[in-house]
């Protein structure tokens, strides 16, 4: 009689763990028909190319949120590199620098991850730069850029082995959305003090340019102003009146200048203080007046205009541990750039030749002797989430321009620094906000992943801020050793990935808690709703990978059966249209 009773209940909760696997199907299919639906919307996609005048302005909007950064480094450099009293040769620094710049971003654009990623000057670099020239041996007025070119080459080198060879790839396998959230949520949280303290210089000004910002990107985006247009055809001359959405393709441009604006009014209405000394100076719009008459017009960087790269094991062994905190900031901002773009995740081989050639262009900066290398800016990553353009050829030029005109980057500069801060408040927490999207796919009510992802967040600020303060405590008994520990526990992205990536992969957890097997379903979701499943793919490379098959097998090259031959036609006539891929990731 027991034994009769019990098999209806087994029956019964059969039954009930059958429907509550149902369930959970269901939703995930729902879930994934609202990713399907809730694409995130783009005024121009990953491919399209503006027409000229408005990429122009594009770009030098792009060039406006990376100024600052790719400025500093130089300027930080000058002490080190023996070029104090030497405004020429610090000019001559900031141009090489910027035209660098604009090669490696053309490079990554069109045939490294061929996402809109602006490339610039690295913080990561400067620790071991500055380990180096604190030797005895390396003390000014020797000029030692060439030792610091040579660092940089060899260094760059295991960059491009990394990439091109596939470790990237093996590491990718272990790297799920519990990883990537908190690196790329500590690209933005780690740069809250560079911002405040631009806008330390005036926060009315830095709060003013923070509201213009939201008002522009959140509350009139959708505001179209009618603009008169002219075109000439072999037929004549045509015009008319077009619509455009100012305020959101141009919230940051927009903002600056009104910003400035004020400025200027406060500045000539003797508002603002005139002693350097004073917080308020350098809201005026004249503090800089000097480096547009000391700014030279015209001037092309060559390689070895420093002299011949000199090569010392210790700088190179130093300079590794720069490369390696880059690496781990460019993935991060590959990841966010693609979620920001609508374009699905990056698939390894595009992460590959990313990583591959920002490690050639690193080597190109050092032979152009800019004392530093590139990486991914995540800044600029972050605007295009405020800005919802992406154009791939809005970008591409401007930064190499400006770093040929040297009166472009001196009149840019000329915006006062609390403008620049209230950018930064908007930029740095649009990327911090992209990393905290990746926990979507994560079961964050799991303990597990609760723990992970805060102690990963919370290390990766805690020991950076004590690194910061206690430099001479890491004493291994040597200073190469000592050096390469200082820059990696003084990067937050590579603590808080480092710890993230250990525990996620050690401590016990189904795929289903990790967000593994949602995050693979949205992937090739995306691929194939997004319109933009072809971005990573160069159709020059494409072609050829279909005509020599073994090409396909290289670990930087997508696989010879990853699309249809729809490519062949679209090549073959120019045809922009989507076409089917599959097994993309």
């Amino acid at each position: 009689m027991k034994t009769g009773e019990n098999k209806p209940a087994a029956h019964t909760i059969e039954m009930q763990t059958t429907e509550t696997q149902t369930e959970e199907s269901a939703d995930e299919q729902s879930s994934c028909v609202m990713d399907e639906e809730q694409v995130m919307e783009v005024t121009y996609g990953v491919e399209d190319n503006p027409p000229w005048a408005l990429c122009v302005l594009l770009g030098f909007q792009h060039y406006l949120t990376a100024f600052g950064s790719t400025l500093s480094v130089p300027l930080v450099l000058a002490g080190p590199l023996c070029m104090t009293y030497d405004p020429v040769a610090v000019s001559q620094l900031v141009g090489t620098i910027f035209f660098v710049g604009g090669i490696a971003t053309l490079m990554q654009t069109t045939f490294g991850i061929r996402l809109p990623i602006i490339q610039g000057a690295t913080f990561a670099f400067l620790a071991p730069t500055f380990s180096i020239l604190s030797l005895p041996k390396w003390q000014c007025p020797a000029f030692i850029v060439a030792r610091i070119q040579g660092a940089v080459l060899v260094a760059s080198l295991f960059q491009v082995v990394v990439g091109f060879s596939g470790l990237m790839t093996i590491m990718l396998r272990f790297i799920g959305p519990l990883v990537i959230a908190p690196t790329v949520t500590l690209v933005g949280l780690a740069l809250f003090d560079v911002a405040a303290q631009k806008c330390s210089h005036q926060w009315g000004i830095a709060i003013l340019t923070l509201v213009l910002i939201v008002v522009f990107s959140q509350c009139l985006h959708r505001a179209a102003i009618a603009l008169p247009f002219g075109t000439i055809t072999k037929h004549g001359c045509q015009g008319g009146i077009t619509k455009i959405r100012v305020f959101e393709l141009f919230p940051v441009l927009l903002a600056m200048t009104v910003s400035w604006l004020i400025c200027l009014i406060l500045t000539y209405s003797g508002a603002l203080p005139q002693d350097p000394g004073h917080r308020g100076f350098w809201a005026r719009t004249d503090a800089r007046l000097s480096v547009l008459k000391d700014a030279q017009w015209v001037r092309i960087p060559y390689p070895g205009q420093w002299g011949l790269p000199t090569i010392s094991v210790g700088a190179v062994l130093g300079m590794l541990a720069g490369v390696l905190a880059s690496m781990i900031e460019s993935i991060g901002d590959y990841y966010a750039c693609a979620r920001l773009s609508n374009a699905p995740p990056p698939p390894p081989h595009a992460i590959n030749r990313g990583i591959g050639v920002e490690g050639l262009a690193c080597i190109l900066a050092g032979a152009f002797g800019s004392a530093n290398g590139t990486t991914s800016y995540s800044e600029n990553v972050a605007a295009i989430g405020i800005t919802k353009s992406q154009g791939g050829a809005s970008r591409r030029g401007v930064v190499n321009d400006c770093g040929l005109f040297r009166q472009t980057g001196g009149a840019v500069r000329h915006y006062s620094r609390p403008c620049g801060g209230g950018m930064f408040l908007a930029m740095f927490g649009m990327i911090t906000a992209v990393g905290i999207s990746n926990l979507r796919y994560v079961e964050i009510r799991r303990p597990r992943n609760m723990f992970v992802l805060g102690l990963a967040l919370f290390l990766g600020l805690a020991i950076p801020s004590w690194i910061e303060g206690n430099k001479n405590e890491i004493q291994t008994g040597n200073s190469t050793v000592d050096q390469i520990i200082e820059v990696l526990l003084s990067t937050s992205m590579f603590v808080g990935g480092f710890v993230a990536f250990v525990l996620d992969n050690l401590l016990p957890g189904t795929d289903r808690d990790r967000g593994v097997i949602k995050w693979r379903q949205e992937s090739r979701v995306a691929a194939k709703t997004s319109g933009h499943g072809d971005v990573y793919i160069h159709p020059l490379l494409q072609k050829l990978i279909h005509r020599i098959v073994i090409l396909g097998r290289l670990p930087f090259c997508p696989p010879a059966k990853i699309c249809t031959s729809a490519v062949f036609e679209r090549v073959r006539l120019g045809s922009t249209g989507n076409f089917d891929c599959e097994n993309r990731l």
